[in-house]
């Protein structure tokens, strides 16, 4: 019987991919053919390559299909692409909610790769396009600055907790001090670097300006959001946007006996929503639009942090509107604030 479609569900950890190969009739029936394991290196790559060509029919290529989690697939993406090797990156809040359509009991790394392959079969998905260069860089080096933030957070509460000892070390302190010190050098190199990269690239920079009219809204949000997202590379609308960076609502409800508390998913790309925590609240602050949709929430629900998560949502997807438009943002339209000023000397 002819194959007129063949896929691989890819379920990636840190140190083993598994792979679930499967296969559509000419009738449209859709079979889950083979099930392996292999390291996730370049030697394993070469395996699964070698796995696939034995199984598959030539004339019909393959397409391998994974979740964009974390960061451990990356490398497998970029070897599937160097080889030209149809390849597709797909949201986990997607694969998630097609799975429990199967109605499967047990979740496990195999029943992950099965859904996941299941998921190809019925979708047609388009080809993952690796980052633009600088969409790259920015990503890489918002993460770097991060990670130093959250070192230097780690050792200001060390530095506080030992002045207030009974008996503090002046020399344990010192050291921290010098540590801190160091953290604080390198972010501003860091800030340095990104300002510097944006203004390499007068298309990215003129977008960086526009994102930056949002209020709250600053460089290096606007750098962090353009790395994570790919310059919105695969961003077709908000719902989209809002549900990779994990701000989309999940319930949990079943008759009337069983009804749980709407929350955001948190399945999505974590340092999306880490990025505009800060933004957040100098929206709520300074402008009266995301001050409205705080106290609204706030008054409806009495929690606080749903009504700033709330901001942050609304933030997100009205840096992909300015986008999409190419639009300054104009506050209670008004006109342009002091922020995308202020951003736009430190670029000139």
């Amino acid at each position: 019987m002819k194959i007129v479609k063949q896929v691989l569900g890819i379920d990636v950890a840190q140190k083993e991919l598994v792979v679930c190969f499967g296969t559509i009739n000419e009738h449209f029936e859709a079979s889950l053919i083979a099930h392996e394991t292999f390291v996730n290196s370049k030697a394993g790559f070469g395996q699964l390559s070698k796995w696939v060509k034995n199984l598959s029919v030539e004339d019909v290529p393959p397409r391998y299909i994974m979740e964009a989690t974390g960061v451990y697939h990356e490398n497998l993406a970029y070897y599937l692409h160097d080889h030209d090797m149809d390849t597709s990156i797909v949201l986990p809040n997607k694969i998630s909610n097609y799975a429990r359509s199967l109605d499967v009991k047990t979740v496990t790394d195999k029943t992950a790769s099965r859904a996941i392959a299941m998921f190809g079969l019925e979708r047609r998905l388009d080809n993952w396009i690796p980052p633009k260069g600088i969409y790259g860089a920015l990503k890489q080096l918002g993460r770097e600055r991060g990670q130093l933030l959250d070192e230097r957070t780690v050792i200001k509460n060390q530095l506080h907790a030992k002045n207030a000892g009974a008996k503090p070390s002046r020399k344990e302190i010192k050291r921290a001090e010098i540590r801190l010190a160091l953290l604080e050098e390198q972010e501003k190199e860091i800030k340095e670097e990104l300002a510097d990269l944006i203004k390499q690239d007068p298309e990215v920079k003129e977008i960086v300006l526009l994102i930056c009219s949002i209020s709250g809204i600053g460089l290096i949000t606007a750098a962090s959001i353009l790395g994570e997202t790919n310059g919105f590379e695969h961003t077709s609308n908000r719902r989209q946007l809002t549900s990779y960076a994990g701000f989309d609502i999940k319930e949990k409800q079943s008759g009337t006996s069983v009804k749980g508390k709407p929350k955001i998913s948190k399945r999505g790309n974590k340092y999306l929503r880490k990025a505009m925590h800060m933004p957040s609240s100098s929206a709520i602050k300074h402008d009266p639009t995301f001050r409205a949709i705080y106290e609204r929430v706030f008054a409806k629900t009495g929690i606080k942090m749903k009504g700033i998560v709330a901001v942050q949502r609304r933030l997100l997807e009205m840096c992909y509107i300015i986008f999409k438009k190419q639009e300054q943002y104009i506050k209670d339209y008004s006109k342009i604030k002091e922020q995308p000023e202020a951003t736009a000397e430190i670029l000139t």
